[in-house]
């Protein structure tokens, strides 16, 4: 089993892109992407901290229907 890293926001948000996600705005110290898919928008909101904590990764990472391993590819 693979940890959850510990990454700086900036990493996350440009691994997020990569998989398709888009920057719809930032409000004070969050940053919210969406994502289109088949039938809906997807959407998630990332902390600018650095590092974002592993549990907020995670969450993160299951409300964008990605897995650790694809998440780490993207990186």
């Amino acid at each position: 089993m693979t940890i959850v890293p510990s990454l700086p926001y900036t990493q996350v948000i440009a691994a997020l892109q990569r998989d398709g996600w888009t920057v719809v705005r930032q409000r004070g110290s969050h940053i919210r992407l969406q994502k289109h898919i088949v039938d809906e928008v997807l959407k998630l909101k990332v902390p600018a901290h650095r590092p974002v904590k592993r549990s907020t990764l995670a969450k993160i990472l299951k409300q964008a229907r990605l897995d650790l391993e694809q998440f780490l590819e993207l990186l």
